[in-house]
């Protein structure tokens, strides 16, 4: 009897300890659970105050969207996206995404290099044989890495006049091609817009496709990217924002043709089907893995200094951590993606006036995110 009664007081201690230890995790859970939906709240809060204190209710506004591990941790709309019929923008709104292209042309060309259509070391006379390379071998690495020392189209006079005519490729590329060049190829990094120009016509002729098509067919299409398109000004595009400036009171945006950026700024998108881009990116959908890495390599000069551009993207830092970046700026709209590798963090902001950079918030976006990030 004494050790039925031992044996049930033993059982029902281990019975206790069971209960407590479970009891033990699931508040431990609770607690952890309830310190994660303070800390985003609180990180919700941190990014809405930047955010209001920029945009107002009764301007132009943004979409900006802030991720960490492949997951939303903040997304709203702020201001207006059409000041004439009085709509508020909302955070699915299609806006021009200007030199954020960038991207998608790199990656386009680094998609045909691994279908063997084409070389990064390809001399640009090989698909333009009458361009004027002025004694120099220019080959798709310096378009890419705006090292070619061909003079950006933005800086050459007469700009203003063919602003607004529909041209084809090659019929911009006459545009610029004879102007002197900046400098030797691979000698310098200059910012370049002519570069991802023939970047564009490089990939009709390497593909078969229209730039436009090659992009919606084999990028947009395949990952889903289903509000994002070619940008054009007849289409009725489906919550296409308005774009605007500021010349002392808002005005309606510039007029001017999507042949002239073409491949270097003329793509339309959302914060969420960029946000479907990064993580194809990341997740090489698109690309293997060891290509996906040329798109960010720091690339040097001619003579070893580098120049902190990859290909469609600036390799930069951000509160020490790696940031591959790129903003965009076309008539009416601003555009800023931000991605921290090692955190696995992206901050986009998309702008419907040029008024109104989302550069430097974006970023900062991203250090919020990134504080929390090793915090946790």
């Amino acid at each position: 009897m004494s050790s039925n009664l031992t044996n049930q007081k033993t059982e029902g201690r281990m019975h206790f300890t069971t209960w407590s230890r479970k009891l033990f995790i699931a508040i431990t859970l609770i607690f952890i659970g309830v310190i994660s939906q303070v800390q985003s709240q609180t990180l919700a809060h941190q990014i809405g105050q930047i955010l209001q204190a920029k945009f107002s209710t009764n301007g132009p506004g943004a979409v900006f969207m802030a991720t960490k591990g492949g997951s939303v941790v903040y997304e709203k709309a702020f201001g207006m996206a059409n000041l004439e019929l009085d709509v508020p923008m909302q955070t699915d709104n299609v806006f021009e995404i200007g030199s954020m292209t960038k991207q998608f042309t790199a990656v386009a060309i680094l998609m045909l290099m691994e279908e063997g259509k084409l070389k990064l070391e390809d001399d640009i006379t090989k698909y333009i044989p009458d361009y004027p390379t002025q004694g120099h071998t220019i080959t798709i690495h310096h378009l890419l890495t705006h090292t070619s020392g061909i003079k950006s189209f933005t800086s050459v006079k007469g700009l203003n006049a063919i602003a607004k005519q529909d041209m084809e490729p090659l019929e911009m590329i006459d545009f610029f091609k004879n102007e002197p060049m900046d400098f030797a190829p691979g000698e310098a990094f200059k910012y370049n817009n002519s570069g991802y120009v023939i970047l564009g016509h490089i990939i009709e002729k390497a593909s078969g496709l229209s730039y436009a098509d090659f992009v919606e067919q084999r990028i947009f299409k395949k990952l889903g990217m289903s509000s994002s398109r070619y940008a054009t000004h007849t289409t009725v595009v489906p919550k296409r924002a308005s774009g605007y400036h500021n010349k002392d009171r808002y005005v309606n945006k510039r007029h001017i043709s999507f042949s002239i950026p073409y491949a270097s700024g003329s793509l339309m998108s959302t914060v969420e089907d960029l946000f479907k881009w990064q993580e194809a990116i990341k997740d090489n959908v698109l690309l293997s893995k060891e290509t996906t890495q040329l798109a960010f390599t720091n690339y040097t000069l001619n003579n070893g200094d580098p120049i902190n551009y990859g290909y469609g993207w600036h390799i930069k830092q951000l509160d020490g951590a790696k940031s591959y970046e790129h903003g965009g700026s076309i008539f009416g709209f601003k555009s800023m993606g931000v991605y921290l590798p090692e955190a696995d963090i992206y901050v986009v902001g998309l702008s419907n006036c040029d008024c109104n950079s989302p550069t430097q918030i974006t970023r900062d976006i991203a250090a919020l995110v990134l504080s929390q990030a090793h915090s946790d």
